[in-house]
């Protein structure tokens, strides 16, 4: 076992590991304590945090100004991808406009960051997501991961990564439904066939231009605009992304209604352009959190 501590003064703008992995971006993430999503504070207590990702298992929580962690790999470097410890947060805020909104969320939850999680469990997890609060969403992936992903044994325990393009195409749309998927199971099976077949992959977004690249994810069954936008923001690194669900639309109703222009496409690129162009998805993240609590 492998294990090792990152100081949070090392990580400029600071960082909150709860509200990172517990603010509705990320579902690969899971709680030890099995109390995800039920409780709100300051960095969680002492909580444990795990994910299983690339056949390792990392866990971490955040005590007395430090991320400790412990994994079957040296995790300080997944640690730092997964979750972008290595964004000058506090430069992203600093190039975010004056916002009364913005700023109260930013002050709220200071240190939290966006996930940069793998993408074929973002791209589900997303299409899983319609209708469904962050709860249900999580109770979904954390099923389909303990039904169909591989078991890998970390310290006594059995951890499930979340299943394989292959392992997901694999099951039956009556065997999704049982999990809970409802309407969305043939979606996840058909988009699993997609990205295991080579057919269509995370390949033909990344690296086009943003509204060319969200056009390009929504070959996959079952996505429109918001859960591509979710998919580049948490995952492919578009971090211009603002993906117009519920709350930010209650938002753009109440705070910015010269934003609302009719369509996704319009009423998208005048919020982006209200939270600062480059860094837009940090402040939509942040204001989605403030707003859902």
């Amino acid at each position: 076992m492998a294990s090792g501590s990152i100081p949070v003064a090392d990580l400029p703008g600071g960082f909150d590991l709860q509200s990172t992995v517990e603010s509705g971006q990320s579902y690969v993430w899971r709680r030890e304590d099995g109390r995800m999503y039920e409780t709100t504070g300051a960095y969680g207590g002492s909580a444990w945090y795990y994910a299983t990702v690339d056949g390792e298992v990392v866990r971490a929580r955040q005590r007395d100004g430090v991320v400790e962690w412990e994994a079957t790999t040296d995790a300080e470097p997944l640690l730092f991808d997964l979750l972008r410890l290595d964004d000058d947060l506090a430069a992203i805020v600093d190039a975010t406009p004056d916002d009364s909104l913005v700023d109260a969320a930013f002050d709220a939850y200071s240190g939290m960051r966006l996930v940069r999680d793998p993408f074929f469990p973002c791209l589900v997890s997303f299409i899983c997501s319609a209708q469904m609060r962050v709860k249900r969403i999580y109770d979904m992936q954390t099923a389909l991961a303990r039904e169909y992903g591989d078991a890998v044994a970390f310290d006594g325990d059995t951890y499930h990564a979340f299943p394989t393009p292959d392992q997901l195409a694999a099951a039956t749309e009556s065997e999704l439904r049982d999990l809970g998927l409802g309407y969305r199971a043939p979606y996840v099976r058909r988009t699993a066939e997609l990205v295991a077949s080579g057919e269509t992959t995370a390949d033909d977004a990344r690296g086009l231009p943003y509204e060319d690249a969200r056009d390009a994810l929504k070959q996959f069954v079952g996505v429109g605009d918001k859960v591509a936008d979710c998919v580049l923001l948490f995952s492919l690194d578009y971090l211009e992304a603002v993906p117009l669900d519920t709350w930010i639309r209650s938002a753009i109703e109440e705070h910015y209604p010269d934003c609302a222009r009719g369509s996704y496409a319009e009423t998208s690129r005048a919020i982006r352009e209200r939270f600062g162009g480059q860094y837009a998805g940090y402040a939509q993240t942040y204001v989605f959190h403030y707003l859902r609590n």
